[in-house]
């Protein structure tokens, strides 16, 4: 029996919600995981690149990681170190490694990856979108063997940043509207179901018995900011890697969505859900998912692993 696998490069910025999405897309058997990005976001991106190499030595795995941009198209960083440590996964001692990042940049990785790939390639940015708007105006020929991007930012309501913006697409906002205007198809998994999408104390408990990755995760998330252990810790990134294998677990509409630019709203991702202003749609925007199904999934994956 043939398993279908779906191809995907992970463009990420660890932080422990993306710590615990790599770890089941790295071990998912819906998922071949080609290359690993990295950029600028939740810390800065020496710091995610040497987190996502961790990741990849502690699983043994053999997935190139490359470095990206250090910081936005247009404007300054802002990171996110008050949520994830100064390191950007405090908390566990990672055994040391001799991996090293690719010696080219994430967006010439991506273009070789996508190329050469005989099967068309999913985008999963859990991250700012610089890498991938780059890789999209430097090299429109990519356009043509990429299926979809899977995306983990925006929100249809309101922000964790600003009033209305989600931290990723609040951190490169230029970025964010060059890809959801590339024409590419997006699938756009916010807020409104990612900050809904908690781990409480009864998951971490079962997590926590999972061997060395459940002692690494429970580790992790004595330090993670992201909620609490006791109101529940939000697995924002985890929900675009729950929609790559399990779309079912969550409800979605198509729309058109575009990105403020500048002022109060600065990186909001404003979408025309009646579709009154626009005649065709751009994206599809995820309105809710079934926690109690996806905190399952969640548990049932990292206990796969271990």
């Amino acid at each position: 029996m043939i398993k279908e696998e779906r191809a995907v490069i992970i463009d990420t910025d660890p932080g422990i919600d993306d710590a615990v999405a790599l770890s089941i897309a790295l071990n998912h058997p819906k998922l071949n995981v080609k290359l690993l990005t990295t950029v600028a976001g939740n810390v800065n991106v020496h710091k995610t690149t040497e987190n996502t190499l961790k990741l990849v030595s502690f699983f043994g795995k053999d997935v190139p990681v490359a470095k990206g941009c250090d910081k936005p198209l247009l404007i300054q960083l802002e990171d996110s170190a008050e949520i994830h440590g100064e390191s950007g996964m405090d908390g566990y001692d990672f055994p040391t490694s001799d991996l090293k990042a690719l010696d080219i940049h994430a967006v010439e990785a991506m273009k070789e990856c996508i190329l050469n790939s005989e099967e068309p390639i999913t985008l999963v940015p859990i991250a700012a979108l610089t890498n991938i708007a780059l890789l999209l105006s430097l090299y429109p020929e990519t356009k043509q063997n990429i299926k979809e991007i899977v995306m983990m930012g925006g929100s249809l309501s309101r922000g964790n940043t600003n009033t209305s913006a989600e931290f990723n697409t609040y951190v490169d906002p230029h970025a964010a509207q060059i890809v959801f205007q590339s024409g590419i198809p997006i699938v756009m998994v916010g807020l409104d179901v990612t900050s809904t999408a908690v781990l409480t104390k009864r998951e971490t408990e079962k997590i926590k018995e999972f061997g060395r990755v459940g002692t690494m995760f429970y580790s992790l998330f004595q330090h993670y900011r992201g909620g609490s252990l006791q109101t529940g810790l939000k697995m924002h990134d985890v929900c675009a890697i729950a929609y790559l294998t399990d779309p079912e677990l969550f409800t979605t509409q198509e729309t058109f969505v575009e990105i403020a630019l500048d002022g109060p709203a600065a990186g909001a991702t404003v979408a025309d859900l009646k579709m009154k202003y626009h005649d065709t749609t751009n994206a599809v925007v995820c309105l809710d998912i079934d926690i109690p199904a996806f905190q399952k999934w969640v548990v049932t994956n990292l206990e796969k692993i271990n």
